[in-house]
């Protein structure tokens, strides 16, 4: 059976940095309190300057700049291309990373999740009208950069989401059919547990 929940931007806790020098909105998890013990973690982050990322040892990152005009990263050491609006970049989060902004704050969305734990897809997409696909994933995250997209999955059709909304779902890991709808740039995010390891209620 398939249950979804809505999640608000206007209802995501703050919490700070691991190492203290930020902030990040968390938007969901599958498990954990604080910065330790989840599987997977879906958040936004404000970063107002350059300077180094906290380390999630076990774990593999995904970011993507919302808004501002980009960064750069260095990752042990090996510097990335520019990433700006909506360029996904994953990288270990062992990895000692470095952050230097091209141009003022920026604005960050991350998913954070156990390799081991997870198989994980992360795609961004932009939708004007219906936009069909189909998922066997058991853990799905609608993430929306602008308002308007509303999903309908297993014939159950979600409320628009706004801006930097997220809709959790939790299916049954059959192959199902999604259907987009909507107008603006939505990220859509596929968990599924590894063999023999059961998601964490």
């Amino acid at each position: 059976m398939t249950q979804s929940r809505l999640l608000r931007a206007a209802d995501y806790p703050r919490m700070p940095w691991k190492n203290g020098a930020g902030s990040t909105l968390e938007i969901a998890r599958d498990a954990g309190d604080g910065l330790d013990g989840f599987g997977w973690r879906l958040s936004i982050a404000d970063v107002g300057e350059s300077g180094g990322f906290s380390a999630f040892t076990g774990y593999q990152r995904v970011i993507t700049v919302l808004e501002g005009a980009g960064m750069r990263l260095a990752v042990d050491g090996q510097q990335s291309r520019d990433l700006t609006a909506l360029d996904a970049f994953a990288f270990d989060g062992d990895s000692t990373v470095h952050c230097e902004l091209i141009d003022g704050p920026i604005r960050d969305f991350n998913l954070i999740y156990s390799p081991q734990r997870y198989a994980a897809r992360l795609q961004w997409l932009r939708v004007d009208g219906e936009h069909k696909l189909f998922s066997a994933a058991s853990t799905l995250l609608l993430f929306a950069a602008e308002a308007g997209t509303s999903l309908v999955i297993d014939g159950q059709a979600s409320e628009a989401l706004g801006r930097h909304d997220c809709l959790h779902i939790e299916a049954s890991g059959a192959l199902a059919e999604l259907k987009l709808d909507g107008k603006g740039a939505c990220c859509l995010i596929e968990l599924t547990p590894r063999q023999g390891m059961k998601p964490i209620r």
